[in-house]
Formats: C-alpha cells, sequence, structure tokens
C-alpha cells in the first residue's frame, strides 16, 4: 500500500477529486494548507501600502491505494492539476506499512 500526498492550487480541487473518482479512488483526506516553493509568495497591494504574502493558499490531498493503483492514481492528479503555470504543485508517493479500520479491526488493504 501507498500513501500519495498531492499539493495543488485550491481551485483545482473538484476537478482532481473527479479524475481520481474516474480511476476508482473515493477516499481521500482534504486540508487546506499555505506554503510556497519556488514561487516564493507574492505581493499585494493594502491601503495603499505593498506587503509580500509569503505563504500561499493551497490544497493538500491525502489517500491511501494499493500499490497497483499508484500510477493511475498519479496520472489522474497531474493531468487534472495541471496548468502549466509556476505553483501547480508536488506530488509525494510513501510506503505504508499496515492499516488498521478502528470500527471493525480490519487490516491491510482490507481496512482501505
Amino acid at each position: 500500500m501507498k500513501k500519495i500526498t498531492a499539493i495543488i492550487k485550491p481551485f483545482k480541487v473538484d476537478e482532481v477529486r473527479e479524475s481520481l473518482a474516474s480511476v476508482g479512488i473515493t477516499g481521500m483526506t482534504v486540508t487546506d494548507v499555505k506554503g510556497f516553493g519556488r514561487q516564493k509568495g507574492h505581493t499585494e497591494l493594502y491601503r495603499g501600502a505593498e506587503y509580500v504574502v509569503d505563504f500561499l493558499p493551497k490544497v493538500k490531498l491525502e489517500m491511501i491505494v494499493a500499490e497497483s493503483m499508484v500510477q493511475d492514481a498519479v496520472d489522474a492528479i497531474v493531468n487534472a492539476a495541471r496548468t502549466g503555470k509556476i505553483g501547480d504543485g508536488k506530488i509525494f508517493v510513501e510506503s505504508i506499512e499496515q492499516i488498521i479500520r478502528i470500527r471493525t479491526g480490519e487490516m491491510g488493504e482490507a481496512a482501505v
């Protein structure tokens, strides 16, 4: 099993969710986050004063998938989240050793 974490632009969430659903991934955790990479924030004007916004709003999607579904999930995220502009985001794939569903005690892929 693998954990896929994707950091994407907020306005792409619905499109990415639909794309993931089309490849069979229906469960995920969505968190509003802030951060920056090469984009390094931007400058805004507020009441006549200019200031730098260091952290940009992003959305973090986390999902656990079977190893056989990792490439389909990654492709779905990339195709739906890509705008071609800086700040499109990142995807991280990590190994998961064990999953336990608290309610039933199911373990492994059955718990996903």
